[in-house]
């Protein structure tokens, strides 16, 4: 359990957000290269899989069948000839990956015939598990063949090195179309050998779980937790928005960071459980579907506090204008619709919380899965419940500071109460604006 302990350590020194594989824990990368030979083709195809697909992957056996079922999802042609694909080599191995879990390089070495010895168009594509989020890279060499159409080095080392610039919208090549006649070949250094490049790693336990251990593990979670809400996103700036349009209290900000621990954890837990018991659960489905409806609440609860702003000032308006035809108030109705106003508001942000924590943190669950595949299910469960905490702590905390800024400054304000009396319609058409925008990029995937 030390080990789990140190790998929160590690994600809280590189910010909060770190993830073992660079693209993200639940992506499956691919690469294919091709090496053209006048009378050949050799092709060497990588499946990199994070810690979650490998978690799920229970039906690996051997590495020779998996790569005898991926040549399935292999196409070319040659002109009007198909090249079929016959294995003649395959690796696996495991690399150690974020909180203990395990990743998986699967490298399937295979051969096929080229039907034409003299100039020939060859077509490929690469449809394995094209559902599944992740890099997708091609290249093309040619061995005494000049080949064209193709790019011939690898950007990502073959999926060892993805580059930084590109990580937040990777390579995604899934077929190449190019033309192979006889010639010098490409000019490219010799690819590295595959049996033996990493070595398989265990994560084992170092001691058992000791109390004092146990409580560091918490209070690093916590600390992760807050530090991943300070980052930019999880409706800081619509919780934000809603405080000051609906008059929010030091209360509500509690109210919002209280619902935010429950929706989180209980997210995390569910989804976790479900990707450990069944390979038939895609996460970054579910994930995609939940940013969707998180999106889609936000956006509905920015149309109702925009109703209310609306009908709010329609109503100031009336009175104001009954006032100044009879020349006095009736006194009367003061405090009408004050109960069922807030009412309303505390519904509004207990949805605001909800639609904060209900896309589980990819991180959260990572550390919940190490913990099972440790045989540490219980202690998963305190560190998702202290992650959550911390995660309410920050946005707690900007709440607070929020009202309290505008505690201090609102009365300097009141000069401006032209301008002022607009907010609640501004920061309603915020929050929705806000909602339908992450629902529409959570539906573009």
């Amino acid at each position: 359990m030390r080990v789990l302990v140190l790998v929160l350590f590690g994600m809280l020194l590189m910010g909060g957000v770190a993830q073992a594989h660079p693209l993200s824990n639940l992506s499956v990368n691919h690469y294919d290269g091709l090496r053209v030979f006048a009378d050949r083709i050799e092709l060497r195809s990588v499946v990199d899989s994070a810690e979650i697909p490998t978690l799920q992957d229970r039906e690996f056996v051997d590495a020779r069948k998996r790569c005898a079922e991926r040549a399935k999802s292999l196409n070319a042609m040659a002109d009007e000839q198909e090249i079929r694909f016959e294995v003649r080599d395959a690796d696996v191995v495991r690399p150690p990956g974020e909180a203990g879990l395990p990743t998986m390089r699967l490298t399937c070495e295979y051969t096929a015939p080229l039907p034409s010895r003299g100039e020939v168009e060859v077509t490929f594509s690469d449809s394995y598990l094209k559902d599944k989020p992740g890099w997708r890279e091609i290249t093309v060499v040619g061995v005494d063949v000049a080949v064209s159409g193709a790019p011939a080095e690898t950007v990502s080392d073959e999926l060892r090195a993805y580059p930084d610039d590109l990580l937040s919208s990777p390579l995604d090549v899934r077929a190449v179309r190019f033309l192979a006649q006889p010639g010098e070949g490409s000019a490219v250094t010799a690819a590295p050998g595959v049996l033996g490049e990493a070595t398989k790693a265990a994560v084992g336990l170092v001691g058992d779980l000791t109390p004092v251990v146990g409580v560091g593990a918490v209070l690093l979670s916590l600390v992760l937790g807050a530090s991943h809400a300070a980052l930019p996103g999880h409706g800081k700036t619509v919780m934000a928005a809603y405080l000051a349009g609906s008059r929010g209290t030091r209360r509500d900000a509690f109210l919002v960071g209280a619902t935010v621990t429950i929706t989180h954890t209980a997210g995390v837990l569910v989804l976790g459980l479900l990707l450990s018991a069944s390979s038939a659960i895609a996460g970054e489905s579910v994930l995609r579907w939940l940013g969707i409806a998180s999106g889609l609440l936000v956006a509905v609860i920015g149309g109702v506090l925009l109703r209310s702003a609306v009908r709010s000032r329609g109503r100031k308006r009336a009175r104001e204008g009954h006032e100044f035809g009879h020349g006095h108030g009736h006194g009367h109705g003061h405090g009408h619709g004050h109960g069922h106003g807030h009412a309303h508001r505390r519904a509004g942000l207990v949805g605001m919380g909800v639609a904060g924590g209900l896309v589980p943190s990819p991180s959260a669950l990572v550390v919940l899965l190490g913990a099972i595949a440790l045989g540490r299910t219980w202690f998963g469960v305190v560190l998702v419940l202290a992650y959550g905490l911390g995660m309410a702590a920050t946005l707690t905390a900007a709440g607070l500071l929020l009202v309290s800024l505008r505690d201090r400054f609102g009365p300097r304000l009141a000069r401006f109460r032209r301008f002022t009396d607009f907010t609640p319609l501004g920061t309603a058409a915020l929050v929705m604006a806000v909602g339908i925008g992450l629902a529409t990029r959570a539906l573009a995937g």
